[in-house]
């Protein structure tokens, strides 16, 4: 793991938690990276965030993803450097991407679950984050 892990900032935690649920099942799709690139670039809470950061952000995820407890490791990373009040965010922004490409895979529904109980998401907060996700992410 590089040093990189040890200064994340909030928006590189909101970074991690998006690319975590789009590796989840061993497949990055375009429509997730869109999904992610377009968060990045437009909102607020990404203001004056260095979009290069995201490359190094992901590497660190996949480095995580490549040990035997690196799950357990990103999630400390991710509270130990992420205000409890943006925990919802991350939650959020996960959902959006794991909806991005209109199917919801095994892998990346336990990862879902797996935030919500390592960041305490309230299950009827998550009911509605995860309605909103699907609102927004509906094809005709």
């Amino acid at each position: 793991m590089n040093d990189l892990a040890h200064a994340w900032t909030p928006q590189d935690c909101l970074v991690a938690v998006m690319i975590a649920v789009s590796a989840s099942d061993e497949t990055i799709r375009t429509s997730e990276l869109v999904a992610i690139e377009r968060m990045v670039n437009h909102l607020p809470i990404f203001a004056g965030y260095d979009g290069d950061r995201v490359t190094i952000v992901s590497q660190t995820v996949f480095d995580l993803f490549s040990e035997e407890d690196g799950l357990d490791a990103l999630f400390g990373l991710v509270r130990q450097n992420l205000e409890e009040r943006l925990f919802e965010t991350a939650y959020a922004m996960a959902c959006d991407v794991a909806a991005a490409d209109g199917t919801l895979r095994e892998s990346e529904l336990r990862l879902l679950e797996e935030i919500r109980y390592e960041l305490n998401i309230d299950r009827l907060h998550a009911a509605a984050i995860e309605r909103g996700a699907r609102a927004r992410h509906l094809t005709t």
